[in-house]
Protein backbone atom coordinates (compact mmCIF):
# COMPACT_ATOMS: atom_id res chain seq x y z
CA UNK A 1 0.00 0.00 0.00
CA UNK A 2 3.12 2.34 1.11
CA UNK A 3 4.74 1.77 -2.50
CA UNK A 4 1.74 2.45 -4.06
CA UNK A 5 1.33 5.29 -2.57
CA UNK A 6 4.24 6.96 -3.54
CA UNK A 7 3.89 5.82 -6.97
CA UNK A 8 1.07 8.01 -7.32
CA UNK A 9 2.77 10.82 -5.38
CA UNK A 10 5.76 10.02 -7.80
CA UNK A 11 3.67 10.23 -11.58
CA UNK A 12 2.07 13.40 -9.84
CA UNK A 13 5.29 15.05 -8.97
CA UNK A 14 6.61 14.28 -12.45
CA UNK A 15 3.50 15.51 -14.37
CA UNK A 16 3.78 18.86 -12.57
CA UNK A 17 7.28 19.03 -13.10
CA UNK A 18 6.78 18.27 -16.85
CA UNK A 19 4.12 20.91 -16.99
CA UNK A 20 6.49 23.48 -15.48
CA UNK A 21 9.24 22.86 -18.02
CA UNK A 22 6.84 23.00 -21.01
CA UNK A 23 5.72 26.89 -20.01
CA UNK A 24 9.29 27.80 -19.59
CA UNK A 25 10.30 26.73 -22.80
CA UNK A 26 10.04 30.00 -25.12
CA UNK A 27 12.01 28.32 -28.23
CA UNK A 28 10.94 26.71 -31.36
CA UNK A 29 7.60 24.28 -30.97
CA UNK A 30 7.36 20.82 -28.95
CA UNK A 31 5.52 18.05 -29.31
CA UNK A 32 2.57 18.79 -26.89
CA UNK A 33 0.17 19.63 -29.20
CA UNK A 34 -2.41 19.65 -26.02
CA UNK A 35 -1.82 20.23 -22.26
CA UNK A 36 -1.13 16.39 -21.06
CA UNK A 37 -0.67 15.30 -24.46
CA UNK A 38 3.06 14.20 -25.92
CA UNK A 39 3.09 13.31 -29.20
CA UNK A 40 5.84 10.43 -28.63
CA UNK A 41 7.44 8.59 -26.40
CA UNK A 42 8.79 11.89 -24.36
CA UNK A 43 9.22 15.44 -24.77
CA UNK A 44 11.47 16.89 -27.15
CA UNK A 45 12.79 19.79 -25.38
CA UNK A 46 16.44 19.77 -25.15
CA UNK A 47 16.50 22.21 -28.50
CA UNK A 48 13.48 24.43 -27.83
CA UNK A 49 15.83 24.94 -24.79
CA UNK A 50 19.20 24.81 -25.68
CA UNK A 51 21.61 28.04 -24.98
CA UNK A 52 23.56 28.73 -28.07
CA UNK A 53 27.16 28.26 -27.73
CA UNK A 54 29.72 31.13 -28.63
CA UNK A 55 32.12 31.62 -31.50
CA UNK A 56 35.68 31.69 -30.44
CA UNK A 57 37.40 34.98 -30.11
CA UNK A 58 39.38 35.84 -32.47
CA UNK A 59 41.97 38.18 -32.30
CA UNK A 60 43.44 40.27 -35.30
CA UNK A 61 46.87 39.43 -35.16
CA UNK A 62 46.43 35.75 -35.36
CA UNK A 63 43.97 36.17 -38.55
CA UNK A 64 46.94 35.51 -40.63
CA UNK A 65 44.92 34.96 -43.84
CA UNK A 66 41.39 35.58 -44.83
CA UNK A 67 39.20 35.39 -47.78
CA UNK A 68 35.55 36.62 -48.18
CA UNK A 69 33.52 34.80 -50.38
CA UNK A 70 29.61 34.83 -51.01
CA UNK A 71 27.41 31.73 -51.79
CA UNK A 72 24.06 30.71 -52.11
CA UNK A 73 22.02 27.10 -50.92
CA UNK A 74 20.20 26.21 -53.89
CA UNK A 75 16.75 24.48 -52.15
CA UNK A 76 16.23 22.29 -55.00
CA UNK A 77 19.28 20.41 -54.09
CA UNK A 78 18.14 17.26 -51.54
CA UNK A 79 20.79 18.20 -49.12
CA UNK A 80 19.37 21.11 -48.84
CA UNK A 81 15.80 20.14 -48.10
CA UNK A 82 15.18 20.95 -44.56
CA UNK A 83 15.95 24.27 -44.82
CA UNK A 84 12.87 24.59 -47.65
CA UNK A 85 10.68 21.78 -45.81
CA UNK A 86 7.86 21.38 -44.56
CA UNK A 87 6.61 23.81 -45.87
CA UNK A 88 3.95 26.51 -44.60
CA UNK A 89 0.41 27.67 -45.91
CA UNK A 90 -1.14 31.32 -45.52
CA UNK A 91 -4.70 30.80 -45.55
CA UNK A 92 -7.29 34.10 -45.57
CA UNK A 93 -7.98 32.68 -41.94
CA UNK A 94 -4.83 31.21 -40.27
CA UNK A 95 -1.04 30.35 -40.69
CA UNK A 96 -1.04 26.86 -41.12
CA UNK A 97 2.28 25.24 -39.38
CA UNK A 98 4.23 22.04 -38.84
CA UNK A 99 3.48 21.51 -34.93
CA UNK A 100 6.93 20.29 -34.46
CA UNK A 101 9.32 21.75 -36.87
CA UNK A 102 9.44 24.90 -39.30
CA UNK A 103 11.14 25.38 -42.33
CA UNK A 104 14.11 28.06 -42.31
CA UNK A 105 11.53 30.63 -43.94
CA UNK A 106 8.68 29.93 -41.39
CA UNK A 107 11.43 30.68 -38.69
CA UNK A 108 12.84 33.35 -39.86
CA UNK A 109 9.18 35.49 -40.91
CA UNK A 110 7.89 34.98 -37.52
CA UNK A 111 11.00 36.39 -35.99
CA UNK A 112 11.04 39.48 -38.26
CA UNK A 113 7.36 40.24 -37.13
CA UNK A 114 8.11 39.70 -33.53
CA UNK A 115 10.72 41.95 -33.58
CA UNK A 116 13.72 39.48 -32.51
CA UNK A 117 15.69 40.00 -35.84
CA UNK A 118 16.80 42.75 -37.41
CA UNK A 119 16.09 43.40 -41.48
CA UNK A 120 18.29 45.53 -43.57
CA UNK A 121 17.00 46.53 -47.03
CA UNK A 122 18.89 45.20 -49.45
CA UNK A 123 18.69 48.97 -51.04
CA UNK A 124 18.46 52.17 -50.07
CA UNK A 125 14.80 52.47 -48.79
CA UNK A 126 14.80 56.62 -50.21
CA UNK A 127 15.10 54.60 -53.83
CA UNK A 128 12.44 52.84 -53.28
CA UNK A 129 14.37 49.78 -55.36
CA UNK A 130 15.63 51.51 -58.13
CA UNK A 131 18.58 52.24 -56.45
CA UNK A 132 22.00 50.07 -56.30
CA UNK A 133 21.69 46.88 -54.45
CA UNK A 134 23.92 46.48 -52.08
CA UNK A 135 22.04 44.48 -49.26
CA UNK A 136 24.62 42.65 -48.07
CA UNK A 137 26.76 45.87 -46.77
CA UNK A 138 23.75 45.72 -44.07
CA UNK A 139 23.58 49.60 -44.23
CA UNK A 140 19.97 50.18 -43.94
CA UNK A 141 18.04 48.72 -41.08
CA UNK A 142 14.63 48.86 -40.80
CA UNK A 143 13.38 48.52 -36.60
CA UNK A 144 9.97 49.24 -35.22
CA UNK A 145 9.43 51.72 -32.76
CA UNK A 146 11.09 50.67 -29.19
CA UNK A 147 9.45 47.60 -27.40
CA UNK A 148 7.13 47.27 -30.73
CA UNK A 149 6.62 44.91 -33.27
CA UNK A 150 4.60 44.02 -36.69
CA UNK A 151 1.59 43.39 -34.97
CA UNK A 152 1.85 46.67 -32.80
CA UNK A 153 3.46 49.54 -34.50
CA UNK A 154 1.57 50.35 -37.88
CA UNK A 155 4.21 52.14 -39.88
CA UNK A 156 6.39 48.83 -39.09
CA UNK A 157 4.30 46.82 -40.51
CA UNK A 158 3.45 48.97 -43.65
CA UNK A 159 7.13 48.83 -44.81
CA UNK A 160 8.05 45.28 -43.96
CA UNK A 161 5.17 44.26 -45.99
CA UNK A 162 6.43 45.28 -49.06
CA UNK A 163 9.05 43.10 -47.94
CA UNK A 164 7.12 39.66 -46.87
CA UNK A 165 4.33 39.68 -49.37
CA UNK A 166 2.78 41.59 -52.66
CA UNK A 167 -0.50 43.33 -53.67
CA UNK A 168 -2.39 40.73 -55.01
CA UNK A 169 -4.78 41.16 -58.42
CA UNK A 170 -7.02 44.08 -58.16
CA UNK A 171 -10.62 43.70 -57.98
CA UNK A 172 -13.20 43.95 -60.82
CA UNK A 173 -16.33 43.64 -58.68
CA UNK A 174 -17.33 47.23 -57.60
CA UNK A 175 -18.61 47.65 -54.23
CA UNK A 176 -21.95 48.63 -53.49
CA UNK A 177 -24.01 50.73 -50.51
CA UNK A 178 -26.64 49.75 -48.34
CA UNK A 179 -29.27 50.19 -51.10
CA UNK A 180 -27.06 47.96 -53.59
CA UNK A 181 -25.89 50.53 -55.99
CA UNK A 182 -22.36 50.69 -56.99
CA UNK A 183 -20.39 53.15 -54.97
CA UNK A 184 -19.02 55.57 -57.58
CA UNK A 185 -15.89 58.22 -56.42
CA UNK A 186 -14.38 61.34 -58.49
CA UNK A 187 -10.61 60.93 -59.30
CA UNK A 188 -8.16 63.65 -59.26
CA UNK A 189 -8.27 64.24 -63.26
CA UNK A 190 -12.04 65.29 -62.59
CA UNK A 191 -13.55 61.52 -63.66
CA UNK A 192 -16.06 59.41 -62.07
CA UNK A 193 -14.94 55.58 -61.45
CA UNK A 194 -16.47 52.66 -59.93
CA UNK A 195 -14.89 52.25 -56.38
CA UNK A 196 -13.15 48.49 -55.60
CA UNK A 197 -11.82 46.56 -52.49
CA UNK A 198 -8.51 47.43 -51.98
CA UNK A 199 -6.44 44.20 -52.99
CA UNK A 200 -5.43 41.67 -50.63
CA UNK A 201 -1.91 40.84 -49.60
CA UNK A 202 -0.20 37.89 -50.68
CA UNK A 203 2.01 36.76 -48.30
CA UNK A 204 5.27 34.66 -49.28
CA UNK A 205 5.25 31.63 -48.17
CA UNK A 206 8.20 28.57 -47.92
CA UNK A 207 7.35 27.50 -51.21
CA UNK A 208 8.35 31.06 -52.61
CA UNK A 209 11.50 30.75 -51.79
CA UNK A 210 14.08 29.03 -54.00
CA UNK A 211 17.69 29.93 -52.47
CA UNK A 212 19.75 31.19 -49.53
CA UNK A 213 22.51 33.90 -49.82
CA UNK A 214 25.46 33.53 -47.77
CA UNK A 215 28.15 36.29 -46.95
CA UNK A 216 31.07 34.74 -44.87
CA UNK A 217 34.68 34.76 -44.55
CA UNK A 218 36.82 31.99 -44.33
CA UNK A 219 40.32 32.97 -42.21
CA UNK A 220 43.36 30.76 -40.58
CA UNK A 221 43.62 31.33 -36.74
CA UNK A 222 47.12 30.42 -36.04
CA UNK A 223 46.08 30.90 -32.04
CA UNK A 224 44.11 27.59 -32.91
CA UNK A 225 46.13 26.13 -35.68
CA UNK A 226 42.75 25.93 -38.01
CA UNK A 227 41.35 27.22 -41.11
CA UNK A 228 37.50 28.57 -40.00
CA UNK A 229 34.52 30.05 -41.24
CA UNK A 230 31.98 32.26 -39.75
CA UNK A 231 29.03 33.52 -41.54
CA UNK A 232 28.58 37.20 -41.58
CA UNK A 233 25.33 37.66 -43.18
CA UNK A 234 22.26 36.21 -45.03
CA UNK A 235 19.41 36.38 -47.36
CA UNK A 236 16.12 34.73 -48.63
CA UNK A 237 15.96 34.56 -52.20
CA UNK A 238 12.19 34.45 -54.41
CA UNK A 239 11.79 34.55 -58.02
CA UNK A 240 11.53 37.81 -59.71
CA UNK A 241 7.96 37.56 -61.64
CA UNK A 242 6.43 39.38 -65.04
CA UNK A 243 2.99 39.78 -65.30
CA UNK A 244 1.70 40.26 -68.73
CA UNK A 245 -1.50 42.12 -70.04
CA UNK A 246 -3.55 38.91 -69.29
CA UNK A 247 -2.08 38.15 -65.89
CA UNK A 248 0.42 35.16 -66.59
CA UNK A 249 3.47 35.19 -65.05
CA UNK A 250 6.88 34.52 -66.20
CA UNK A 251 10.35 34.43 -64.31
CA UNK A 252 12.38 37.54 -65.13
CA UNK A 253 15.34 36.56 -62.14
CA UNK A 254 16.12 36.39 -58.63
CA UNK A 255 15.26 38.70 -56.19
CA UNK A 256 17.49 39.37 -52.72
CA UNK A 257 14.21 39.90 -50.18
CA UNK A 258 16.29 41.21 -47.35
CA UNK A 259 19.24 40.80 -45.17
CA UNK A 260 19.97 39.37 -41.93
CA UNK A 261 23.11 39.61 -39.27
CA UNK A 262 24.11 35.96 -39.19
CA UNK A 263 25.08 36.08 -35.35
CA UNK A 264 21.98 37.62 -34.17
CA UNK A 265 20.29 35.03 -36.32
CA UNK A 266 22.23 32.26 -34.32
CA UNK A 267 20.04 32.97 -31.12
CA UNK A 268 16.62 32.21 -32.89
CA UNK A 269 17.96 29.28 -35.07
CA UNK A 270 19.18 27.60 -31.94
CA UNK A 271 16.01 26.62 -30.81
CA UNK A 272 14.26 25.37 -33.45
CA UNK A 273 14.71 21.54 -34.96
CA UNK A 274 15.99 20.46 -38.56
CA UNK A 275 15.45 17.17 -39.56
CA UNK A 276 17.16 14.51 -39.57
CA UNK A 277 17.18 11.16 -41.79
CA UNK A 278 19.05 9.09 -40.21
CA UNK A 279 17.72 9.29 -36.64
CA UNK A 280 14.40 11.22 -35.15
CA UNK A 281 15.26 10.81 -32.12
CA UNK A 282 18.62 12.99 -32.56
CA UNK A 283 17.40 16.25 -34.52
CA UNK A 284 19.88 18.92 -34.32
CA UNK A 285 18.96 22.87 -34.41
CA UNK A 286 19.53 25.20 -37.49
CA UNK A 287 22.22 26.82 -35.72
CA UNK A 288 23.88 23.22 -35.96
CA UNK A 289 23.33 22.42 -39.39
CA UNK A 290 25.07 26.01 -40.06
CA UNK A 291 27.69 25.22 -38.11
CA UNK A 292 28.55 21.66 -38.96
CA UNK A 293 28.00 22.82 -42.94
CA UNK A 294 25.74 20.45 -43.31
CA UNK A 295 24.53 21.60 -46.23
CA UNK A 296 25.50 22.38 -50.13
CA UNK A 297 26.42 25.85 -51.33
CA UNK A 298 27.65 27.09 -54.42
CA UNK A 299 30.28 30.51 -54.23
CA UNK A 300 28.92 32.97 -56.77
CA UNK A 301 30.97 35.49 -55.63
CA UNK A 302 34.91 36.20 -54.21
CA UNK A 303 36.56 39.55 -52.32
CA UNK A 304 38.65 40.58 -55.92
CA UNK A 305 39.83 43.75 -57.28
CA UNK A 306 37.33 44.38 -59.39
CA UNK A 307 33.99 43.79 -56.93
CA UNK A 308 32.75 41.12 -59.68
CA UNK A 309 30.65 38.12 -59.36
CA UNK A 310 31.61 35.08 -61.03
CA UNK A 311 28.68 35.29 -63.52
CA UNK A 312 30.51 38.83 -65.00
CA UNK A 313 32.77 36.14 -66.69
CA UNK A 314 32.02 33.12 -66.63
CA UNK A 315 28.67 31.18 -67.48
CA UNK A 316 27.20 28.37 -67.28
CA UNK A 317 29.05 25.17 -66.39
CA UNK A 318 32.03 27.18 -66.58
CA UNK A 319 30.56 29.62 -63.67
CA UNK A 320 30.25 26.52 -61.62
CA UNK A 321 33.97 24.91 -62.27
CA UNK A 322 35.22 28.25 -61.26
CA UNK A 323 33.29 28.35 -57.90
CA UNK A 324 35.17 24.83 -57.19
CA UNK A 325 38.27 26.85 -58.36
CA UNK A 326 37.53 29.26 -55.42
CA UNK A 327 36.97 26.85 -52.47
CA UNK A 328 40.20 24.36 -53.84
CA UNK A 329 42.27 27.23 -53.19
CA UNK A 330 40.85 28.10 -50.09
CA UNK A 331 41.52 24.48 -48.67
CA UNK A 332 45.09 24.66 -50.57
CA UNK A 333 45.91 27.17 -48.58
CA UNK A 334 45.16 25.28 -45.49
CA UNK A 335 46.97 22.30 -46.65
CA UNK A 336 50.23 24.54 -47.63
CA UNK A 337 50.30 25.71 -43.66
CA UNK A 338 51.29 22.02 -42.76
CA UNK A 339 54.42 20.75 -43.89
CA UNK A 340 54.91 16.43 -43.11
Amino acid sequence: MKSLFMSVVGVVLFAGTTLGQIEEINGGPVNVPTEGIIDGVFIQEHIPTKRMVPYTNVREADAIWSRRVWEYIDLREKINQPLYYPMDEITPYAWVRNSSRWSLWTIIRQHVMNGDLRVFSPYNPLSYGLGVWDGDQLKYPIDPQDGMNFYTDSAFRDEMTFYLGELGPVSDVPLVDDYGENIIIELPDGTQSFQYEDPDTIWYQSKDIVQYRLKEDWFLDKQRSVLDVRIIAMAPVRYKMDVDANGNKTIAGLQEMFWLYFPHCRFVFNNYFVYNEKNDAQWMSFDDLFWKRKFNAVIYKESNVHDREIESYRAGIDALYESDNIKNEIRNIEHDIWSF
